[in-house]
């Protein structure tokens, strides 16, 4: 055996919850064969005691099965994960000219994720904070169009992208590189090196927050940003109906497990209001209050259904551009922020 072969077998442990195994999130550090000793050292970020302690079992069940292995000696050295909201970790970050991170994620598609990030960035600007927007779902990136945005970014000096600017929120999407026939066909790492550049490769210029507009799910991509990058929180954004908050449940616990406070639930579409004033509830009502509340985390926004909503998306002026009392979408997107800022 040598240290590439053990690495291909340790290619067998998953990190654990997820699909992607240890040796491509490089947690594997070194691999040694000594005098028939074979030594793997590991470094994991967590603050939960059973993750290092499954990548432990799976490690050495994966190699102590080799014929001829000999001994095996697995040493995981474990590392505090970044801090919790409201400790010592708010305020810094590991993305150079950034301030804070949010997330905000859905366990499923189709719940209205990247409005409620696009609106969120608008609104954040508003109260006179520097916000970025990165776009980090490469297989639906909707960023662009939802600003208006048709040009491709440069790089500086220090080949480092320099992301767009749209009403007073920089940018960076792949749909910025692709036209809109272009597919983005890329297997987990190639997704994740890509991700990684987004965030640590952009000239993100003195931020107070960047919000992250996560693809929808608990893949690697999501693991990948929260084991890599310090993240203040995440926003959670369901619809009202059973089949969605089933989901949600899944992105709540996906970040407890790596650590990531949970700043609250926010229930998109939760009415339609007609001309007469009727609210019809067309993907049932409460659901997010209800949920809110067996999960223990704050309801942060009820956002209702409009066409102009719809509209001004398609035509890249995020509707919190609107003056709050002119319309009511936009003003439950300013108070989403106002409570963001007072979570972060």
């Amino acid at each position: 055996m040598n240290p590439d072969s053990i690495r291909e077998i340790l290619r067998q442990v998953r990190y654990p919850g997820f699909s992607r195994d240890i040796v491509s999130f490089g947690l594997v550090k070194d691999v040694r064969v000594e005098d028939g000793v074979t030594v793997v050292k590991i470094e994991v970020s967590t603050r939960d005691p059973k993750v290092p302690e499954q990548i432990f079992k799976d490690c050495h069940a994966a190699l102590d099965a080799v014929p001829g292995i000999g001994s095996v000696k697995v040493d995981i050295d474990v590392k505090d994960a970044p801090a919790a909201a409201g400790g010592s970790g708010v305020g810094k970050s590991s993305i150079p000219g950034v301030k804070r991170v949010i997330a905000v994620a859905s366990g499923k598609g189709g719940v209205g994720k990247s409005t409620v990030a696009a609106n969120l960035a608008v609104a954040l600007a508003a109260t006179g904070a520097r916000v970025g927007l990165c776009d980090c779902d490469l297989y639906g990136p909707s960023v662009a169009q939802m600003f208006g945005v048709n040009d491709r970014p440069m790089a500086n000096e220090r080949d480092e992208i320099i992301p767009l600017e749209a009403h007073g929120i920089q940018l960076m999407s792949m749909g910025f590189l692709l036209d809109d026939r272009s597919p983005v066909i890329v297997r987990g790492p190639m997704a994740t090196r890509y991700t990684q550049q987004f965030l640590r490769q952009v000239a993100w210029d003195d931020l107070d927050y960047l919000v992250l507009d996560m693809p929808p799910g608990t893949g690697d991509i999501q693991l990948t940003i929260v084991q890599t990058v310090t993240v203040d929180g995440a926003l959670i954004v369901t619809t009202p109906q059973e089949v969605a908050l089933i989901d949600a449940r899944k992105a709540v616990s996906m970040f407890a497990k790596v650590n990531v406070p949970i700043l609250g639930l926010v229930e998109n579409m939760a009415w339609f209001e007609c001309d007469a004033g009727k609210k019809y509830y067309l993907f049932g009502e409460g659901g997010g209050v209800r949920e809110a509340e067996a999960m223990n985390v704050p309801l942060l926004g009820r956002i209702p259904i409009d066409v102009v909503t719809r509209e001004r998306a398609d035509s890249g002026a995020p509707v919190a551009l609107m003056e709050p009392s002119a319309n009511a979408v936009s003003a439950a997107f300013h108070q989403l922020a106002a409570g963001i800022c007072k979570r972060v």
